[in-house]
């Protein structure tokens, strides 16, 4: 379901204190099929800045417009929404697929994969569209990946924001709890048992 942003955004979950961009671990976003290596990252962005095309764009290879987009995060996050601002002239996306908290998956895994949820997009160049989530679906996400397996019928598809609302848990997913366990017994700790005088006991 698409959320049309025809209201004052101070009085909804528009404004940048529901974005989850502060919670994407940027360093580490990558796209599968980007004409540009690294491009990806110029999509995330702070919300007020989405309809800013100056910092660089993420585009398919041409002839071939299917895109899959890796999104880790600092911390799990619970998603409530998506916003994807694609290019004219047919470039946009027309359909997204989510999974959640699934590495490594290339465009084969995509397409037989079951998706958390998918959706039919419409071109969204003013960036007034959001796509709600099934909310109980995306509880806990450490990791996003979205599939845009076709446009609007151009020769590559062109995307320049992708927006996250939700919230962060305060775990972050960089601390973790250390557990060590006795692998070498320490001789200190495991005394032989002595008799009365001192001496060792002795089996004969």
């Amino acid at each position: 379901m698409a959320c049309l942003h025809d209201h004052s955004c101070e009085d909804h979950d528009c404004s940048s204190d529901f974005s989850l961009y502060k919670h994407i671990d940027l360093s580490k976003v990558s796209a599968l099929n980007e004409a540009v290596q690294g491009s990806v990252k110029s999509v995330f962005k702070a919300w007020e800045q989405r309809l800013e095309i100056s910092g660089g764009h993420l585009v398919s290879n041409e002839g071939d417009p299917e895109l899959l987009v890796f999104i880790p995060f600092t911390s799990d996050v619970k998603i409530k929404s998506i916003s994807v601002v694609g290019g004219a002239d047919g470039t946009s996306p027309a359909k997204m697929r989510a999974f959640t908290n699934r590495e490594g998956i290339d465009f084969s895994d995509a397409q037989n994969m079951q998706p958390v949820q998918e959706w039919d997009l419409v071109e969204n160049l003013q960036g007034v569209l959001e796509y709600q989530t099934r909310y109980s679906r995306f509880q806990n996400v450490g990791n996003l990946t979205l599939h845009f397996s076709e446009n609007f019928g151009a020769d590559e598809t062109q995307i320049y924001y992708i927006g996250l609302k939700g919230e962060a848990t305060q775990l972050k997913r960089d601390v973790v709890a250390t557990i060590v366990y006795e692998i070498m017994p320490n001789p200190s700790d495991h005394k032989t048992p002595t008799d009365a005088s001192g001496g060792l006991w002795h089996v004969e």
